[in-house]
């Protein structure tokens, strides 16, 4: 037919139901819909036909003495009895291209940055199909963040997955701007989930920048969306990701916060009914966390690294959250409200924080000097009331009075801008110079042995 092809409109007739399965709304309790019908699985999303002529998108989430559960993912003014609920299962999709980067979307995968629809070359499944363990990369590749602590101390790989602990205020946000914005990855996917309304307007202009945006792109679900709709927000970043992963990019998937992830997933499970268990949060929420976090990785086509926050409730790093998530990750970043408070950025207490997978990303001259650093750090904490009060004695403790005589420097090293970006070579060639001056001794210019 004069060279044109039917084969995206024969695709799209695959994609359209053949029957639209309806049903009634029978209860509305909270923020819980109970209705008679439609046909739906769980996790499937429904549209509501008001009276009024609203439509109400919903989402299920369970069943209850043959009636269907769901909760609404927009405000309900205006539901009432009677009203036509439609099975929607189709829409458990977001439309992915590389029109995506650069721009702001909601919880459904649309924009909301005032700019035109998406240029959609395909869609992607919200949930992901399972990867076998057996078909990911051994994580071998360092990703550069431009960061001295973390390039130099807590180095990451392409494909690893860090959690970044810590209590409110303490610059969880200022340190995945500052990552997002300098590190090496092609791609860098953001999802706000629960974040206030205010924080992110600010997160795109000064943390994340014009630079930093313009190979972005950030999904968003604030805190007074409905609990559902900040679910599927993440889950949108996820399959944002897995599209840029399969195109072969070396993808930085950044998510903020996994704390009201989880909040928002245990209000769907109380609603629906489920036991609470520790500390109030229902079994789908420990359910949900492993399924979110393992979609990172590295891959035979392209990779995932995650940056996750968690914050720290009551800045107890051992509260249900923090625990059940630390023993997912690959590492952990843990902020200090301390160091926040004395003006020390990025607030990384780097003794109680690892990287898994140091031994396989950094070279044994690395792995060997940031030891050094990490002792000399280590004898300085122990001593240091009795450094404050004067009461250690100089030439007690060799590795101490190092550590005492470089403390500017040290501290210096570990103190970054969120603004500065340090080249990865140029984080290691200092490491080195603080190891070998730590040990007393000095650098050999190139070329010359000594």
């Amino acid at each position: 037919m004069n060279g044109i092809s039917l084969a995206p409109y024969l695709a799209e007739l695959d994609r359209i139901p053949t029957l639209r399965w309806t049903g009634q709304v029978t209860e509305v309790a909270g923020l819980l819909i109970e209705s008679r019908g439609p046909a739906a699985a769980i996790g499937d999303f429904c549209e509501i036909d008001t009276a009024g002529g609203r439509r109400i998108r919903a989402q299920v989430i369970g069943f209850r003495d043959g009636r269907v559960l769901s909760m609404p993912l927009e405000e309900i003014d205006g539901l009432q009895l009677g009203d036509a609920v439609s099975a929607r299962s189709e829409e458990a999709r977001v439309e992915v291209g590389p029109g995506l980067l650069g721009r702001v979307l909601d919880g459904f995968g649309k924009p909301m940055d005032g700019g035109p629809p998406i240029d959609a070359q395909d869609t992607y499944s919200l949930h992901g199909a399972p990867v076998s363990p057996l078909a990911r990369e051994h994580i071998t590749k360092p990703l550069a963040t431009g960061i001295r602590a973390i390039d130099a101390l807590l180095p990451c790989g392409l494909g690893q997955r860090v959690g970044i602990f810590g209590g409110s205020g303490v610059g969880k946000s200022t340190l995945l701007g500052s990552m997002a914005r300098h590190n090496n990855a092609d791609v860098t996917v953001i999802a706000m989930i629960g974040e206030r309304n205010r924080e992110v307007r600010g997160f795109l202009e000064n943390e994340l920048g014009p630079e930093g945006r313009a190979r972005s792109v950030v999904v968003c679900a604030t805190s007074e969306r409905p609990a559902p709709l900040r679910v599927r927000a993440c889950l949108v970043a996820l399959a944002i990701a897995e599209y840029f992963r399969d195109q072969g990019a070396n993808v930085l998937l950044v998510m903020d916060s996994v704390t009201r992830l989880a909040m928002a997933q245990r209000e769907i499970g109380l609603a629906g009914g489920e036991p609470p268990s520790q500390k109030g949060y229902t079994p789908s929420v420990f359910h949900l966390l492993p399924k979110v976090l393992e979609r990172a990785g590295n891959f035979q086509r392209g990779s995932i690294t995650g940056f996750f926050t968690v914050l720290v409730e009551g800045d107890d790093f051992n509260e249900p959250i923090c625990d059940a998530v630390r023993g997912i990750l690959d590492g952990h970043f843990i902020l200090s409200r301390n160091l926040a408070g004395q003006g020390h950025y990025p607030a990384i207490d780097i003794l109680h924080s690892v990287s898994r997978l140091t031994s396989a990303i950094a070279a044994p001259r690395q792995q060997q000097d940031a030891r050094r650093i990490r002792e000399a750090l280590a004898a300085y904490r122990d001593s240091e009331d009795l450094i404050q009060l004067g009461a250690y004695a100089s030439g007690t403790n060799p590795v101490l009075d190092a550590s005492i005589r470089l403390r500017p420097e040290l501290l210096d090293f570990l103190r970054q801008s969120h603004t500065e970006n340090t080249p990865l070579a140029e984080t290691l060639a200092r490491l080195e110079t603080l190891a070998v001056r730590l040990d007393g001794g000095a650098l050999v210019p190139a070329g010359r042995s000594g």
